[in-house]
């Protein structure tokens, strides 16, 4: 898919990979980027950049991700592309309390959900339409020292899949961007961490692969050529592979 002339929603738009994509969505010249934070200051900012409408969404809450497609779907115009890019950490294992493994469901996996929920309907009866979903390499090879990020990108990746083989007969193109350490505020301080074994990157070249892939209609966004290296690894030898992880959980892990 082009980006020229098409409307497109970045949630998470206050700061890093958010704000980087909708700077790169504008330079495409796409006719109107909706940049969408539970920071509204961040969201004006980013949307001050680049001529876009800004507005205050949380993610979390299901009637907030609807009023948000409602609203621009009436004041600016059809969804063409619908980013759904907002995400948190929490470390930390299966003792991490039940409100906070909630939380990251809500905005790492539910959000997508949701999303996908209000706009799928509306994309399919007019021919089709675009969802890229951040998730994270963890989704693919999961994550050192945090269960619940792990199992939320696992869940991620697993409904970007689900939505791309149910709805790509509808029309419906489905990308999923899945990298390993992006700077941005999640990730500072953490240039030691083990998702910064291969470099840490900065949200600009994150927003350059998903416009590749966008227009390439590819499914698999890996800002990190590393990972399909790693991906082909799991498969190759599961038992090896978890070898190999319960090393990096000895070196970073902390369990």
């Amino acid at each position: 898919m082009e980006l020229k002339d098409r409307i497109i929603v970045v949630t998470g738009a206050a700061s890093g990979i958010g704000r980087a994509l909708a700077i790169r969505f504008a330079a495409e010249g796409a006719r109107k980027v909706i940049c969408a934070d539970r920071n509204a200051k961040g969201a004006e900012d980013t949307a001050n950049l680049i001529d876009g409408f800004a507005t205050c969404v949380d993610v979390s809450t299901e009637s907030e991700i609807k009023g948000l497609i409602d609203r621009v779907e009436a004041e600016i115009g059809p969804i063409d592309l619908f980013c759904s890019n907002a995400g948190i950490s929490v470390a930390g294992g299966v003792e991490v309390a039940d409100d906070d493994w909630q939380r990251i469901w809500d905005i790492n996996v539910m959000a997508h959900v949701w999303a996908a929920r209000h706009l799928v309907p509306r994309m399919a009866a007019r021919g089709g339409g675009y969802l890229l979903n951040t998730a994270s390499a963890a989704g693919l090879l999961n994550q050192i020292g945090s269960a619940p990020y792990g199992v939320t990108k696992h869940a991620a990746v697993g409904l970007a899949e689900w939505l791309a083989m149910s709805h790509g007969d509808q029309g419906i193109r489905v990308s999923v961007l899945c990298p390993q350490a992006v700077r941005t505020e999640m990730t500072r301080g953490m240039e030691d961490h083990v998702a910064a074994i291969d470099g840490m990157i900065e949200p600009e070249p994150v927003a350059d692969a998903c416009v590749e892939a966008i227009r390439a209609e590819r499914f698999l966004v890996l800002p990190h050529p590393e990972v399909l290296g790693y991906m082909r690894a799991k498969t190759d030898d599961y038992d090896r592979w978890i070898g190999g992880m319960r090393k990096l959980n000895r070196r970073f892990g902390g369990f």
